[in-house]
């Protein structure tokens, strides 16, 4: 803050005073530079689109003649007009009126605080006190006086690097697949009969293995067979079956194998025999999800029986019962289950490339966007994101990807369309993200917070868009907090902003727009801030190099007001 005395302003008040017939004024005249005020900030500067202003004073004892008036309006004043703040009126203990009081005796000291909207004319613009003295009927205007400079539009340099987000694809290159079977064997058996290789998933099993020897992308990772035994036989006869079971499960799978030239079949390794012994888990599920009107009944009974052995005799007991257990539920559970596992090798980069232009319809929906991703042309990639759109309409990230490409592409209306279409398949974050850019690049702060406050879980550059819209708000500890960790050029300047230079320098000197034309503008108001003269002079020559226009910017910017006699453009 920077202190005056309004010697001028008390003089010219006293004289109009005195003009106006008013015998006490001298007195004012004559100790008028005992007046003093401060101004914050001086110079001022926008915030929020916001320029605020307050005025702290004092009026000293025996000063103010007892029936006189003193209007004050401070008024921002530029080229094409004025901007008046309102209007702060003080009078004398005997003037009629409802002003402040200044006791005559004591004097009085005063506070003003009010703020105007912004305007690009402010720019370069003076803070002007204008005063209107009065006395009974009479008034004078008086020549106004000036308060401050104003107004630093710092904050104006920021950058629209609002970020959309592109949807990820979910493209894994080998794939982990298994293909299974189930043989099941007779009571109290374990051998292989010739009627359940006539199945159809045990066909299918034959055939997958014949088909797969020809397919190249296909490698064989080992078989797994889960064998059982039901629960009405003796336990340890039930561990020795299943035991055997997996082991003819395998030898069938084996042959399989072997008979297509599958060459780790002639491994033991390559099979995992896990036998389970009875499955009583198995028959519980199997009852209760059959139809059969006693299975409640049935299910209460066994679970009163602890003991293993005598539950095993009493589903015997109910198996001659119901038929529905003898020959629906328990030859189910006489089983191995064969699980044939298997990679398969997915397209290489160059291959989805390829395909996407030959042929795309024969990729599916994570291989288009997979290959979309493989190329940094945008109109390559606009081309496949359509493809992609018209082959999975009901996938949002299809269209919320167009609208990425465009958006890139300058083409804002025709992006916001395809988030809207994105957003209306799937109400997602991400699409909710870009229409929030989309809010605040026209114009609508407010909507735009609301679209990034849904959108928080489309991760850390919605939180960067938020600090955004708190730098054009003014709020610049929330815009530090949502840009923290950031190296760019608007996490520099809201640093700075909020009164860090040196941070600010260190942030801006990792950003990639150091070297830019605003990159080394704002280093030469960072170097301003921290008095750093060399550091002013050499950035602005390297600004005024890319970008001629900062010149003239330059010479009226009020950062500079301390070295505009040596800043060498």
């Amino acid at each position: 803050m920077e202190q005056n005395h309004l010697k001028g302003f008390a003089t010219l008040a006293a004289a109009a005073l005195v003009v106006a017939g008013c015998g006490g004024l001298g007195k004012m005249d004559k100790y008028a530079s005992t007046i003093t005020h401060t101004v914050d900030p001086d110079p001022l500067i926008v915030q929020g689109d916001t320029v605020h202003v307050n005025v702290n004073g004092n009026f000293p004892g025996k000063y103010f003649y007892k029936k006189a008036q003193v209007e004050l309006t401070p008024t921002i004043t530029y080229a094409t007009g004025e901007s008046p703040l309102k209007m702060a009126g003080f009078q004398g203990e005997k003037a009629a009126g409802n002003y402040t009081v200044v006791p005559y005796e004591s004097g009085k000291s005063f506070s003003y605080s009010d703020k105007v909207a912004y305007t690009p004319a402010m720019e370069q613009s003076q803070l002007m006190l204008k005063i209107l003295g009065k006395q009974g009927k009479k008034e004078k205007p008086f020549t106004a006086v000036k308060l401050a400079d104003g107004v630093i539009t710092t904050p104006y340099l920021m950058l629209s690097d609002d970020r959309v987000i592109m949807a990820p694809d979910k493209f894994v290159r080998v794939t982990s697949h298994s293909a299974n079977a189930t043989i099941n064997y007779l009571v109290a058996s374990e051998v292989v009969r010739p009627s359940e290789l006539k199945d159809q998933d045990v066909k299918d099993m034959n055939t997958f293995v014949k088909n797969g020897m020809k397919n190249p992308r296909i490698l064989w990772k080992g078989v797994s067979i889960d064998a059982y035994a039901s629960p009405e036989g003796e336990v340890k006869m039930n561990d020795n079956l299943a035991d055997k079971r997996a082991i003819t499960a395998k030898r069938w799978i084996q042959g399989v194998l072997k008979a297509n030239k599958v060459d780790s079949a002639k491994n033991d390794a390559f099979f995992k025999l896990n036998p389970k012994g009875e499955d009583w888990a198995g028959f519980k599920a199997a009852t209760q999800a059959s139809s059969f009107k006693d299975k409640d009944l049935v299910l209460r009974v066994l679970e009163m029986y602890p003991d293993v052995d005598k539950r095993e005799q009493e589903i015997k007991n109910m198996a001659a019962t119901y038929k529905e257990l003898s020959e629906d539920i328990l030859p189910k559970l006489r089983r191995s289950e064969v699980s044939l596992n298997y990679d398969v090798n997915g397209y290489s980069d160059e291959e989805l490339t390829a395909l996407s232009k030959s042929n795309p319809d024969t990729l599916n929906v994570e291989e288009l966007l997979k290959a979309a991703s493989l190329t940094n042309d945008l109109n390559e990639q606009l081309r496949i994101y359509r493809e992609a759109e018209r082959l999975f309409p009901q996938d949002y990230r299809c269209a919320n990807n167009t609208g990425y490409v465009l958006f890139q592409q300058g083409k804002s209306a025709e992006a916001e369309a395809e988030f809207q279409k994105a957003n209306g398949i799937m109400d997602n974050p991400i699409s909710t993200n870009n229409l929030g850019v989309i809010a605040r690049q026209k114009g609508d702060r407010a909507k735009a917070a609301e679209l990034f406050a849904k959108a928080t879980a489309a991760g850390p550059d919605v939180k960067y868009n938020q600090g955004i819209i708190a730098i054009q708000n003014g709020d610049y500890a929330s815009a530090n907090s949502s840009m923290a960790g950031q190296n760019t050029f608007n996490a520099a300047l809201a640093k700075m902003l909020g009164g860090d230079a040196a941070g600010a320098g260190t942030i801006l000197a990792a950003s990639p727009d150091k070297d830019s034309a605003k990159g080394h503008y704002l280093a030469a108001i960072i170097a301003a801030r921290t008095n750093n003269g060399d550091g002013v002079r050499s950035n602005l020559a390297a600004a005024v190099a890319k970008d001629a226009s900062l010149k003239d910017k330059a010479m009226k910017d009020l950062e500079f007001r301390n070295f505009k006699d040596s800043l060498g453009l």
